[in-house]
């Protein structure tokens, strides 16, 4: 049955590092469709008759992306399996990132160190300084950072990062003056430690939820009076963009140093490919001019 076929197709994929939550539901979506058709083998047209269902381009895409790799897995054992046709656009190309300056950052631990206290919560201001601040400092993902335990936090100032995105953990070092602030947040988390381990608890002594963090961050963000102008607003995770950009821009423009950076930064940020690292140069303006000066200069034969 495509029931099961997609279990072991999904169980495969996850033990090479792929969570593939949304896939998941949506090839048992596909597979409970197909099978209420009386249909045992994935069928194109049935595969985009699924997939129109949807009520966004950019979720038919998905989800009849999900089926064609699907359908390619299974074809591999049996060419009663069809391959479909992408027929939708692809997903609109990712926003360019809002870059906090180092005045902007200030204003949002101030901002954050201001938030109107609560009972249930007496940490929340120190919560939100501490959190805001380490991926700032770091370029965690804000699910990483909201998923860090006591454990985590390793001796000689490293934080150990579990099962970030791509199923995989890494290590990353901290800056002294980061070591130093998150010490001095640690004691006071300590004092109101409950059964839960989190650094970064709710006001109901659980793993803080997104939603909640991302709520916060914009009320944060009206305090501060940051890109008040701006029809999108800036986002929490640009704090991650904002990183690894300022990174970037240290590396000047020596090859060797670009790609040393390049190489760091992406083990750094845990990208599994180095493209998405590469994609903060095409995301920053400034930078792709940094890169195209230097370029231009390597082409001329000058010493850079």
């Amino acid at each position: 049955m495509l029931s099961d076929d997609a279990e072991r197709y999904i169980e495969l994929r996850r033990t090479l590092g792929f969570k593939l939550r949304k896939p998941s539901r949506h090839l048992q979506s596909f597979a409970r469709f197909a099978t209420e058709k009386g249909e045992s083998y994935v069928s194109a047209a049935t595969a985009l008759e699924w997939a129109t269902m949807a009520p966004t381009r950019c979720t038919r895409h998905r989800r009849l992306g999900d089926v064609v790799r699907f359908a390619r897995f299974l074809r591999a054992e049996n060419t009663a399996h069809e391959v479909p046709v992408i027929l939708f656009a692809e997903r609109a190309s990712r926003p360019v990132p809002y870059i906090y300056t180092p005045d902007e950052l200030t204003r949002i631990l101030e901002g954050a160190g201001q938030l109107r206290r609560q009972k249930p919560n007496p940490l929340r201001q120190q919560l939100y300084v501490m959190l805001f601040g380490l991926i700032a400092a770091t370029g965690l993902r804000v699910s990483e950072a909201l998923d860090l335990r006591f454990d985590d936090v390793l001796a000689d100032g490293v934080l150990h990062i579990r099962d970030t995105k791509f199923g995989k953990s890494r290590l990353v070092p901290l800056h002294p003056t980061v070591v130093e602030a998150l010490d001095r947040y640690l004691d006071r988390r300590r004092l109101v430690a409950g059964s839960d381990d989190h650094l970064f608890p709710s006001a109901k002594g659980k793993r803080l939820v997104s939603s909640t963090v991302n709520y916060t961050f914009r009320c944060v963000l009206r305090v501060a009076n940051i890109a008040p102008e701006r029809t999108r607003r800036p986002r929490i995770h640009d704090l991650r963009h904002s990183f690894a950009t300022h990174v970037l821009k240290q590396c000047g423009t020596d090859r060797d140093a670009v790609a040393r950076h390049f190489v760091a930064l992406a083990t750094y940020l845990g990208h599994v490919d180095i493209k998405h690292t590469y994609w903060y140069l095409q995301a920053t303006p400034e930078l792709m001019t940094d890169i195209a000066v230097a370029a231009e200069t390597l082409i001329m034969g000058e010493p850079i």
